[in-house]
């Protein structure tokens, strides 16, 4: 590259701006333009083939700007003065007060307001998060110290929301245009240019105007060669020859016009109107949106091609120059796309080529464009393991891995923080009324009942935001001024999740069939419990038969790993009662997991133990609460002793025979409820768990359990039959029932099949 050089602004040379030069406009700004314009309109200096001069860095005192690290630093230490109170109060108007009295009692953190219009939302994305301390933390000093953070967690948890949150906190002094240039000396290989943001508009004006006049004057001289020729013809007789002549000339002309549009370069990137640094979402974009693409261009000679550098398209990588590049569910990226990411974020710079082997654009590649952005991946679980590990090593590297947590422990400032939701959603939407003190107190009875968990509030946000929405779209609809409890409770039914439908209509229609036994005694029979998805609860019967045979335990119903594995607990805990020693055959069952352990010969005295999990469909049953249920129902059916079918049950089972916690009791209350249940026992565990909505509350009587002779004890009915049962197998079992059981934990949510969790 030759170290000859021109007017900076010529149409020949971009302009050699420093990319860290001020992005303001500057008094010098007016006089640049018109500098440009004069030596891009001098006919001499556009037709001199001039080498490409390098770049220069303008001194920042002489460009009239001020350093931009200080203004980094600026910044940076005016969100560290913040970083204390970011989302730390709720702020409402005056006159409105907090009663610490009542505080820890009260829904709304004794927070006294009539409606969410009194509640004051933060202007800034970052104070408006809820819950998700830690990350909120890790994002202010990411954006700070320029890191990037990858974020894991549940769907819903705020992580689109941090990462543009992270974008306001970001310095904009340094933002840039980006330009491509034609390149003189090789076509194909277009040039590249930065000039600090609202100069390229600018520079683009001035090369349009200098070749609108270029082509003016070019216009001008080929209707005087015309006219001149055409003159010529008509003087000597040559009509037909004049004429012929002239549209050669007009073609000419027509031809060669196309070179100057060619010089005006193409703004791939305008950060001119930008407030904020960039943010850009690129979840499940292809290659060619994420990496930048160039235009197939059909007509590649002949004077109709389109310039190279004209057909150049950014990528999201090069539109977040400066800024947040947030790409959710990392791991559907294609791995080559993975790879060049991982190299754009070492680089800080990436050229654009086309994506396409077939395009025409495959062969233009341009200079290396910049694209020193923030990257924040976010996923779920699964999403680190189709993760190329070298791109996982960058992140993690040069940044901050973190996990959103699904639920957040209950206190009063958390209470006050939901009713700052509220009014946050009421206010982004803009269209619904406010909610009153009855229904925000409602939203957070939801918000502690999707938890899950005791004393815990959910933090699914953008679930719990949906029923606001809808509460607040069924109230305006009916021109209500403020959204009521009642429209909370309308719509809570209205805004069921799929699972949830489908699980209403699988109770009616085993009704309608008589399918559920919801009285009576059966022998072998019990009803299970399960969810659907995350908040759908279903009852689905367990059975169980004794048959002449080899002494297996054969189990049917399609069971997953651990629904198998939750089969072969019970055959322990059969064993240890009945002193009797079982096999246990499940359909699909992998002999070979136990190596070298073989399953001990049967001494049931030529008996098969059957098991079948009643219209379990095609997704079949995954989980170990049913354990309890198939416990039950074997034992029931050894001993004939009837199963109380008024009775649901839902728990884990340990080879001791203690009964451990599992998740989603609520909704299994409510759907043994919803059946006709009376009696649904449950891991006593789970008794601080249990948030079901009124309406059921009157409907059953829950029993907490501890072990399994407790259980049999309400499930069994036959007074002389059952007490001989318990008095044998407290006998058998010893202190192993009897001594109290502390188990912590409880289960994660189900997929969308039906899950014995």
């Amino acid at each position: 590259m030759s170290n000859d050089t021109k007017d900076d602004d010529s149409p020949e040379n971009p302009p050699t701006e420093s990319p860290n030069a001020e992005s303001e406009e500057d008094p010098q700004t007016e006089s640049q333009t018109d500098d440009a314009e004069e030596n891009a309109s001098d006919p001499e200096q556009q037709d001199e083939d001039v080498p490409w001069p390098p770049l220069e860095e303008e001194s920042l005192e002489d460009a009239g700007a001020d350093d931009p690290f200080d203004d980094h630093e600026r910044a940076n230490d005016e969100i560290g003065e913040t970083v204390e109170d970011l989302g730390s109060t709720v702020e409402v108007d005056p006159g409105v007060q907090v009663d610490e009295e009542i505080a820890e009692d009260d829904l709304l953190g004794g927070l006294l307001i009539d409606s969410t219009s009194d509640i004051e939302v933060p202007d800034r994305l970052v104070d408006q998060v809820i819950g998700q301390d830690e990350a909120r933390d890790i994002i202010i000093k990411a954006a700070q110290q320029r890191r990037h953070v990858m974020m894991i967690g549940s769907p819903g948890t705020g992580k689109s929301m941090l990462a543009k949150a992270m974008s306001q906190l970001l310095p904009k002094e340094d933002l840039q245009d980006v330009l491509v240039y034609h390149n003189p000396d090789d076509g194909n290989e277009p040039k590249v240019r930065t000039v600090p943001a609202g100069k390229g508009e600018q520079i683009i004006d001035a090369h349009k105007e200098e070749a609108r006049k270029r082509n003016q004057m070019r216009s001008i001289l080929m209707w005087i060669i015309i006219a001149i020729i055409i003159v010529y013809a008509l003087i000597t007789v040559n009509i037909l020859l004049g004429i012929l002549a002239a549209g050669i000339v007009w073609l000419i002309f027509r031809y060669t016009s196309r070179g100057s549009d060619a010089m005006v370069p193409n703004m791939i990137v305008n950060n001119g109107d930008q407030r904020t640094a960039p943010f850009e979402d690129s979840t499940g974009a292809h290659a060619g949106a994420l990496l930048g693409d160039v235009r197939h261009d059909p007509f590649q000679s002949g004077g109709m091609e389109t310039p190279s550098h004209d057909r150049v398209e950014p990528g999201s990588i090069h539109k977040a120059n400066k800024g947040v590049l947030f790409v959710d569910e990392i791991n559907t990226l294609d791995v080559r796309t993975q790879q060049k990411l991982m190299t754009a974020i070492q680089e800080g710079e990436f050229a654009i080529t086309g994506q396409s082997e077939r395009s025409s654009g495959a062969m233009v590649q341009t200079e290396p464009v910049p694209c020193d952005f923030i990257m924040i991946a976010a996923g779920n679980l699964d999403a680190m393991e189709n993760m190329h590990p070298a791109l996982r090593s960058r992140i993690k590297g040069y940044g901050y891995e973190v996990y959103m947590e699904d639920t957040i422990e209950d206190s009063p400032e958390m209470r006050r923080k939901y009713a700052r939701f509220i009014a946050q959603e009421v206010e982004r939407d803009g269209r619904l009324p406010h909610f009153d003190h009855d229904a925000v107190e409602e939203v957070i009875l939801e918000a502690k009942r999707r938890a899950g968990r005791k004393e815990h509030l959910t933090l699914h946000f953008r679930n719990l935001g949906g029923l606001v929405r809808v509460a607040g779209d069924i109230a305006r609809a009916e021109d209500a001024d403020y959204t009521t409890r009642e429209h909370v409770l309308k719509a809570k039914s209205r805004s069921r999740s799929i699972e949830q439908q489908l699980a209403d209509d699988y109770i009616q229609r085993r009704k309608d069939y008589e399918l559920q036994v919801s009285e009576g005694g059966v022998e072998g029979r019990v009803n299970g419990l399960a969810v659907m998805g995350e908040d759908s609860g279903i009852m689905l019967p367990v059975m169980a038969e004794i048959t002449p045979g080899s002494g297996r335990v054969i189990a049917t119903g399609q069971l997953k790993e651990m629904a198998q594995e939750s089969v072969q607990n019970v055959s322990a805990i059969i064993k240890k009662f009945s002193d009797e020693d079982i096999s246990t055959t499940v359909p699909g069952w992998d002999e070979g997991r136990y190596e070298g352990n073989d399953y001990p010969e049967s001494s049931l005295a030529g008996k098969d133990v059957h098991i079948q999990f009643v219209q379990a469909g095609q997704g079949g049953v995954d989980g170990d609460s049913a354990s309890i249920t198939v416990a039950t129902a074997v034992i029931s059916a050894l001993e004939n002793i009837p199963v109380d079918q008024t009775v649901a049950m839902t728990g884990s089972l340990s080879v001791r025979g203690d009964v451990l916690p599992v998740g989603g009791v609520t909704h299994k209350i409510e759907a043994a409820a919803k059946a006709g249940c009376k009696t649904v026992i449950i891991p006593k565990a789970n008794e601080q768990d249990v948030m079901i909505e009124d309406e059921y509350k009157e409907m059953v009587e829950i029993i907490p359990c501890s072990n399994i002779s407790e259980v049999l004890e309400v499930a069994l009915i036959g007074e002389p039959e059952k007490d001989s049962l318990l008095d044998r197998l407290k006998s058998i079992t010893g202190s192993a029932f009897e001594g109290q059981v502390n188990p912590s934990g409880s289960a994660g949510a189900g997929g969308s099949n039906p899950s014995f969790q």
